[in-house]
């Protein structure tokens, strides 16, 4: 457990303290020093005192943790399997969903400009911000402790997990269905390019032989455009 005592204390006043207690309260973890949350809150937008050391921490600390679950409580999972579903827990949008779930933009310490751009409301900033809070907690109370915080954070998605589907897109996941079924894989098309260069709309289709359908989608690019497709025809034999 680390040490942050070399730091002068930012002065709090009852309003914020409250917030802050009502925050530590929602993630069912009591400070021991409220300022580990207070950094872990505030923004490089803000100065010095801000929570990029913890950030650099959580993030260590997320993946170690989240790899030491998926190891014993999932022992038949392949490595290749843990890997790729570890990735999907941590990644930044995984993270930043966690973070609007406890409301983390009400708590946030952001400087002018970030304030007026509307920071409080990034994604990235909110990722960044869940795993200084992390870091903050495994200050403060120890690595049990912090633990403790990250099964919490997890505990419904790690409930709900199924690895064979976390983490692969919507044209793996289709093909796979369909190899499952000794079927032909999805024949994609484009259908239409619209728009100028920089601000094109592709439409494809993806054929699928075993429902004998065309599932049409639209997006900035074909990659994406065909993930959708892929998406529809997905929750088409969700349906059958």
């Amino acid at each position: 457990m680390g040490s942050n005592s070399s730091a002068k204390p930012t002065v709090l006043d009852a309003e914020r303290l409250a917030k802050l207690n009502q925050l530590s309260k929602s993630l069912g973890y009591q400070f021991t020093d409220i300022e580990f949350l207070q950094r872990a809150l505030t923004h490089r937008s803000v100065g010095a005192k801000n929570n990029e050391r913890l950030e650099f921490l959580g993030d260590s600390l997320v993946n170690f943790m989240i790899a030491d679950v998926l190891y014993h409580e999932y022992a038949k999972l392949p490595e290749g399997d843990m890997s790729r579903v570890r990735a999907h827990l941590v990644k930044g949008e995984t993270l930043a969903e966690i973070g609007i779930e406890y409301n983390l933009s009400e708590y946030l310490v952001l400087g002018p400009g970030e304030l007026k751009s509307g920071g409080f409301r990034r994604n990235s900033i909110i990722a960044d911000t869940v795993e200084a809070i992390i870091a903050a907690v495994y200050e403060d109370g120890g690595l049990d402790k912090c633990r403790g915080l990250v099964e919490s954070l997890y505990r419904r998605r790690l409930e709900e997990l199924d690895p064979k589907k976390i983490g692969k897109d919507s044209k793996t996941r289709l093909q796979e269905l369909l190899q499952s079924f000794q079927e032909p894989l999805p024949e994609y098309s484009i259908i239409s390019v619209n728009g100028a260069a920089h601000d094109q709309a592709f439409t494809v289709s993806c054929f699928v032989a075993k429902l004998n359908t065309k599932f049409e989608a639209t997006a900035s690019s074909r990659r994406k455009a065909e993930q959708k497709a892929a998406a529809i025809a997905l929750k088409a034999f969700d349906k059958k």
